[in-house]
């Protein structure tokens, strides 16, 4: 099983700031970040997430 980052270790390793994974992890639909819950905790798991930005990348062109 792959490792679960957290949200300054997503942060880190895509080099983005860590409020750029809090608010869309909120929300739902397709721009939604994939996270997982644990407990009040946030967790990702580093290929759904990146495969998440391709997508996103390739849909707007």
């Amino acid at each position: 099983m792959d490792e679960l980052l957290t949200v300054e270790e997503i942060a880190e390793r895509l080099k983005v700031p860590k409020s750029f994974f809090y608010a869309p992890c909120r929300r739902k639909g397709p721009d939604a970040v994939p996270c997982i819950r644990v407990g009040k905790y946030l967790r990702y798991h580093e290929p759904t997430v990146r495969a998440h930005f391709a997508k996103q990348n390739e849909a707007q062109g």
